[in-house]
């Protein structure tokens, strides 16, 4: 019992806490889930450790796709266990669901790996002799495999109520599926570039020595066909030469 701020009584049922309280597993899954992604759109299976989710280990599980709308557990806490009353490693997840549920659950496993998307499917248990009512919630969450491909899933799967006499199977009352949301990386804008301004054109004039020296060579009057006296050649005629 609480009391509000007008002084009256309020009654709390334990059960109202304990739903509270046994849902909350599945968002701690998602926000694993999510930090596992670092703003890509489906983290790694190999990311997945459980030590990041310890403290709900026994309602998660990991799938394997196996064939469109057909994934077996690879992995399962000890809460899937007590549901179905065996060890469920290897069994496909429609074990778990009543022959009319199936269609819906396959379904929602190839949009979530087609996708990819994420999926919450709420249930009710089958009711029956020894069966109490049972109501649960499951969470799919795609993961790559190693080869890239989207062919896992972290999944989460939390019941309230009294297990009863196992088996334990449910009808889909309803399915959640969501799209996966990207955050657009930050683009930073860079200032446009200045234009570099022009440097005058050099030009180099060879016909003036004085004005461009060390470029031409001092030039020399023409002073016509160089007379015999001041020969510095002479032809000499080898009379021997046969």
């Amino acid at each position: 019992m609480t009391q509000n701020n007008d002084g009256n009584n309020e009654v709390v049922t334990l059960s109202d806490y304990r739903g509270q309280m046994t849902w909350s597993a599945l968002k701690q899954v998602e926000a694993y889930w999510e930090g596992l992604r670092h703003g890509r759109v489906v983290p790694l299976r190999t990311d997945v450790d459980p030590r990041g989710i310890e403290g709900v280990l026994e309602h998660a599980f990991i799938l394997e796709r196996i064939a469109p709308g057909l994934a077996r557990f690879r992995l399962a806490g000890l809460h899937l266990v007590d549901l179905i009353g065996m060890e469920v490693r290897g069994m496909p997840l429609t074990s778990f669901f009543t022959p009319d549920s199936r269609k819906k659950v396959t379904a929602a496993l190839e949009d979530v790996f087609q996708g990819p998307e994420t999926a919450e499917i709420h249930l009710t248990g089958e009711k029956g002799f020894g069966k109490p009512d049972l109501t649960a919630r499951m969470l799919l969450l795609p993961l790559k495999s190693d080869l890239g491909d989207v062919s896992r899933i972290l999944g989460c799967l939390v019941a309230q109520g009294q297990v009863g006499r196992t088996p334990r199977r449910f009808d889909v009352s309803d399915i959640q599926s969501r799209p996966i949301q990207v955050k657009a990386p930050e683009i930073t804008r860079r200032p446009a570039p200045q234009p570099t301004p022009e440097k005058p054109e050099v030009v180099f004039q060879t016909d003036d020595a004085q004005k461009q020296p060390g470029f031409a060579e001092d030039s020399q009057a023409f002073t016509g066909a160089p007379s015999k006296t001041a020969s510095y050649l002479r032809l000499v005629t080898d009379n021997d030469q046969r």
